[in-house]
């Protein structure tokens, strides 16, 4: 699906009788229980980190399911363009605000996907992105308890740390440096987990924890710093495409789309499925693959070089989905080379008026 598709020519989530994310046979009640929360009962969603990369595509799905959405971002790492689409539909409200400051809003559910999540973005600030992990995640548990509505985080396998089982299940605990440099989002989000659980065995609250791995698509920034925009950014332009390792390690890759289709998924189970779930594509790569892949797509004559091994970079990553096929009837059905192709055009016309903006100002 193209990123910037108006919302009138997306399909509605549920109806999942005549969806082709059919829970497959033999999977349980909670797949089947999908259909709780029907697309007719229209909600009032509260989406922080809305005008982010993830947060602009849950934003349009929600209101192409006939949801009236708040998006609430502070914009320091999401962009107007991401939301433009968005704003001529009036069940769409964008409000500017750090959910590290407490929110008070009439809604009916809350996705809370605030947060930087690229290595450059979080650590630029990094005890401004624990409190948005801790203070966000207080605030909006709290609204969630006051309102007594259900509440997502979208967590990540940065939990796993640079991990020591593979692939990586729930029930790994993980292995995460607690000071190093990419500490402020890995405990963050550790303790973001352990909040959301706190209140819902002390409070009662209805909560879903998504763990994301590696996402890619449209509307992921240029300078994100992420793989898959970095090496697609480097051959467009011409320039040598950066590998730091000797690109051995390996990372799996999921296409945006799949990926908010498992969170829509894990959002209309019922009540006892709260995960953490992982939602990621199993398919691994390693990242002199992904690298040789871009060249090929884009017809670069870039060349590949290499540099030194971010302190803390994990070698390998990728999810064991098998809870998500179980319990939501998920896994991912977009292979890397579509996927690739989609974004690689998005990023193409970025970069395109980018250039006219700088010809037209010079």
């Amino acid at each position: 699906m193209n990123g910037n598709l108006p919302v009138s020519r997306l399909r509605p989530v549920l109806s999942v009788e005549k969806r082709r994310h059919e829970p497959a046979a033999g999977t349980s009640r909670a797949a089947e229980s999908l259909v709780l929360r029907p697309a007719a009962a229209a909600r009032r969603s509260l989406v922080t980190g809305g005008a982010g990369f993830l947060g602009s595509h849950l934003c349009q799905r929600l209101l192409a399911d006939g949801n009236e959405v708040v998006c609430l971002d502070n914009f320091s790492t999401g962009h107007q363009r991401n939301i433009a689409h968005l704003m001529r539909n009036p069940a769409f409200r964008l409000v500017r605000h750090d959910v590290i400051d407490p929110y008070a809003a009439e809604v009916d559910e809350i996705w809370n996907l605030a947060c930087p999540a690229s290595p450059p973005a979080y650590q630029a600030d990094p005890i401004h992105t624990m409190k948005t992990n801790v203070l966000g995640a207080l605030n909006l548990l709290e609204l969630a308890r006051q309102r007594g509505i259900r509440i997502f985080q979208a967590s990540t396998s940065e939990v796993y740390g640079d991990p020591a089982v593979h692939p990586q299940p729930e029930s790994y605990w993980g292995n995460v440096n607690p000071v190093g440099p990419r500490s402020c989002y890995d405990e963050g989000k550790r303790a973001a987990e352990t909040l959301f659980f706190d209140y819902h065995h002390q409070h009662g609250v209805d909560i879903k924890v998504v763990r994301i791995f590696n996402t890619y698509g449209p509307r992921m920034r240029p300078e994100d710093g992420r793989v898959v925009s970095n090496f697609i950014v480097q051959a467009l332009r011409g320039e040598d495409i950066t590998i730091y390792g000797d690109g051995s390690q390996t990372r799996s890759f999921c296409f945006v789309d799949d990926l908010i289709e498992g969170f829509i998924r894990l959002m209309n189970a019922g009540p006892d499925v709260t995960g953490p779930i992982n939602i990621g594509n199993p398919g691994e790569f390693t990242v002199r693959e992904l690298a040789e892949m871009v060249v090929a797509e884009t017809g670069s004559r870039s060349q590949i070089v290499y540099r030194p091994l971010p302190i803390d970079d994990p070698k390998q990553r990728r999810p064991d989905i098998s809870v998500a096929k179980r319990e939501l009837g998920w896994s991912p059905r977009i292979p890397l080379a579509q996927g690739l192709t989609q974004t690689i055009d998005y990023f193409d016309r970025l970069l395109a008026r980018e250039y006219r903006v700088l010809a037209e100002t010079a």
